[in-house]
């Protein structure tokens, strides 16, 4: 099957990541199916959906008359049987668990018609081994959309070990249709590319914070200020080759050898958890979160975001018009 062909889009999970990857099918034309075990949960995505596009329209992303027809493309149903009937591609977001995985594509399996393509929002875990239960190993890919879905560009293609070529292209293609940035993986890898460089840059932000360097309050200040600007326009390789690959050489001659090169838990991350401070969703981790705060700091990051949509949906318009 080809991107052409996939028409009607089953979203499996109707929490945050669920229903805001769903908008995206559903704002770009496609038929959705949302579904989850609980008219509860479906009701809550439903919500998440109509404050996305609420929140699109102030931007002047969308027309207000745009939403009802948007949501109008969206059924819900707590019947696996039915979701899965006449699924052109499946989008998997429920809990980040292999066996849950597993256990939920061995069942669309025996449900989803044979041309069905099953694509997993997993994070990192490997889809070679969550296609371990299904018979069609070939349709199977993931498509990681990033946290927060709707505001977030990025989607990573990622194979597994017998994902066909056909597969990823037609995945890949579809989520371009939809207006996001995919990105193609040659081959499969824990995290992915996204984690992986998200967490090596976690390391040694949290060792400078252990070692005493400087604070964690000083440490996002800096990445805020300099590496998260710089980063929206050129990537890391990008910025190294306008810096210069000699300055760089010699920088990683000499900081190469004193990089935290650690490979268990960051002991900031291990106390914290011990001590129950999760993060924002206790109230604290590193920080302390008390609600407003939170509230804030989501909404900053909802404007930001936002910003760079509009700022995409201008480029496109001049695009568009230089090529017409």
């Amino acid at each position: 099957m080809t991107a052409q062909q996939i028409t009607n889009i089953t979203a499996i999970g109707a929490g945050a990541m669920g229903s805001t990857s769903a908008l995206s099918f559903a704002m770009a034309g496609y038929s959705v199916c949302l579904y989850d075990i609980s008219e509860t949960s479906l009701g809550n995505g439903l919500k998440t959906m109509q404050a996305a596009l609420e929140t699109y329209h102030q931007h002047d992303l969308i027309a207000a008359s745009d939403i009802p027809v948007i949501m109008a493309r969206v059924r819900t149903s707590t019947s696996l049987e039915e979701a899965a009937a006449g699924a052109d591609f499946i989008l998997e977001s429920i809990v980040e668990n292999l066996q849950a995985k597993q256990e939920l594509f061995a069942k669309l399996d025996k449900l989803c018609p044979p041309h069905t393509i099953f694509g997993t929002n997993t994070s990192g875990i490997s889809p070679t081994r969550i296609a371990e239960s299904i018979t069609r190993k070939d349709k199977f890919v993931v498509t990681h959309f990033w946290n927060p879905a709707h505001l977030i560009p990025l989607v990573e293609i990622v194979p597994g070990k017998e994902t066909s070529t056909a597969t990823v292209d037609a995945a890949y293609d579809l989520i371009k249709k939809i207006g996001k940035k995919p990105v193609r993986l040659s081959r499969e890898s824990l995290g992915f590319v996204g984690n992986r460089i998200q967490a090596a840059a976690l390391r040694e932000a949290l060792h400078i914070v252990a070692s005493g360097i400087a604070s964690a309050e000083d440490v996002d200040a800096v990445v805020r200020y300099s590496l998260g600007r710089r980063y929206a326009e050129t990537g890391p390789i990008e910025s190294m080759d306008i810096g210069g690959l000699d300055i760089f050489k010699g920088i990683f001659e000499y900081l190469g050898p004193d990089l935290c090169n650690d490979t268990g838990i960051p002991e900031l991350i291990a106390k914290a958890v011990a001590q129950g401070r999760l993060g924002a969703k206790t109230g604290g981790g590193i920080y302390d979160w008390p609600q407003e705060k939170l509230e804030e700091m989501k909404q900053r990051r909802a404007e930001e975001l936002l910003r760079h949509l509009e700022k995409d949906a201008d480029a496109e318009k001049t695009a568009s018009t230089h090529a017409a």
